[in-house]
């Protein structure tokens, strides 16, 4: 009987730690949305109305492309001065260089991580996917803002640069 119990505890102990594994990576990205951990950006929860401070911060743009992309991918502009809590919009290009229709999507983060909690898209192309035909150029829009509670952190107060890194992919969804 008690081998009985002690097999039925080992199955249902593997099965969780299963059901924790498939659940890990939206957990993850969960709590890196609400947190920024990890440098990741807040999305649209910054009040844009609310007055800019007369206070301004370097931001910096990078992109790269996974290996098997065969997409350029740059900012059209790689810094910015940008006021704390006013909207920002940048824009980034990619164009593929293939001869076949491709749907890409891109990751994101800020630099360094600490600021990520601070740093708010509103609307960026990263938020969905991208589709460029055989030798298209696009233009993609970022509209961003550094909230002025980036100036309260004890952390964060004295940050006079943050870079903002994208890197797309080929989504095969």
């Amino acid at each position: 009987m008690r081998d009985k119990q002690l097999l039925y505890f080992l199955i249902a102990l593997i099965i969780g730690m299963l059901g924790l594994s498939f659940a890990a990576v939206p957990l993850y990205r969960l709590i890196c949305q609400k947190t920024g951990f990890g440098g990741t950006p807040q999305i649209g929860l910054f009040d844009v109305e609310a007055p800019a401070i007369d206070h301004y911060v370097r931001v910096k743009f990078t992109a790269t492309t996974h290996r098997d992309l065969p997409w350029r991918f740059m900012p059209k502009q790689h810094e910015v001065m940008v006021k704390i809590g006013e909207p920002k919009l940048v824009y980034y290009q990619a164009e593929n260089h293939s001869h076949r229709s491709i749907v890409g999507m891109a990751t994101y983060n800020v630099s360094p991580d600490k600021a990520g909690i601070f740093f708010g898209k509103i609307q960026c192309f990263c938020f969905e996917q991208q589709r460029l035909e055989p030798g298209q150029t696009l233009d993609m829009p970022v509209l961003f803002t550094v909230s002025p509670d980036i100036l309260k952190d004890p952390l964060t107060r004295d940050l006079k640069t943050l870079t903002l890194s994208y890197t797309f992919f080929e989504y095969k969804g």
